[in-house]
């Protein structure tokens, strides 16, 4: 294993280096996201959810919460009794709150600072548990993946959506362009990071997407498993359950 890739590259941990990168983006992140994506973020995240329709979970943890996108999608979706978000950008979770209280949704939906290397929950507590955008951010993805097992109910439902690396020609050379070169300009030049956005594409090619993503998550626990990709390959739906 080579050295984990960082957002800043310093003598902190990577766990650190991302809760610092995120606070210093949050009041851009929500308006990059939809730009940067077109948009198509917020049907990427409409499909993911559609994949918990079927067993109808009622008590939901959403991990790497961030602003919140997701668990709000959760509710619309779904209404479940209860939806827990968790994120170690206390930034990120400020505007996720005021954007869940704009929705009357303080009731069902509630954010807490928490690492997911280390859930601050009891085993056997969630029905589902969701992450966006947020795998590639852990500090040690095995043991993220093991502890959302340990606080999954038995056969409860994982799905996560990530960002993947297309393989087909010219899609694959159009998104590394984009990502490597266009994608840290813009982040420069309306969020002042400019780090937080190369991190971004050098955190995709390091992250292990596709059959190898699905293959730890086998090695974790999880049964079942599948990834579907969305949008020729930039980005993928990876679902398991616990036994």
């Amino acid at each position: 294993m080579g050295q984990p890739v960082k957002p800043y590259n310093e003598e902190a941990s990577k766990k650190k280096e991302v809760s610092k990168m995120f606070n210093r983006i949050a009041p851009y992140y929500d308006f990059l996201n939809r730009l940067l994506s077109l948009g198509i973020d917020t049907i990427w995240r409409k499909k993911a959810i559609q994949q918990l329709r079927q067993n109808n979970p009622k008590v939901i943890l959403d991990v790497a919460t961030g602003t919140a996108d997701l668990a709000l999608e959760t509710a619309k979706q779904l209404q479940p009794e209860k939806i827990v978000g968790i994120d170690i950008s206390t930034q990120m979770l400020d505007i996720g709150r005021t954007k869940i209280s704009k929705k009357g949704l303080d009731q069902m939906i509630r954010l807490e600072e928490g690492d997911s290397e280390n859930l601050p929950f009891s085993d056997n507590t969630f029905d589902a548990i969701t992450v966006a955008f947020g795998v590639r951010n852990f500090e040690n993805l095995e043991k993220g993946l093991q502890e959302m097992y340990r606080v999954l109910k038995p056969n409860g439902q994982l799905v996560v959506l990530e960002f993947s690396r297309p393989t087909v020609f010219p899609i694959k050379q159009l998104f590394n362009f984009y990502f490597r070169n266009i994608l840290p300009q813009i982040g420069k030049l309306t969020s002042k990071d400019p780090r937080a956005y190369a991190y971004l594409y050098e955190s995709v090619q390091a992250f292990p997407d596709g059959q190898d993503f699905v293959n730890i998550l086998s090695k974790t626990g999880y049964k079942s498993n599948q990834c579907k990709a969305l949008t020729l390959g930039i980005c993928s739906i990876y679902s398991g359950f616990k036994a």
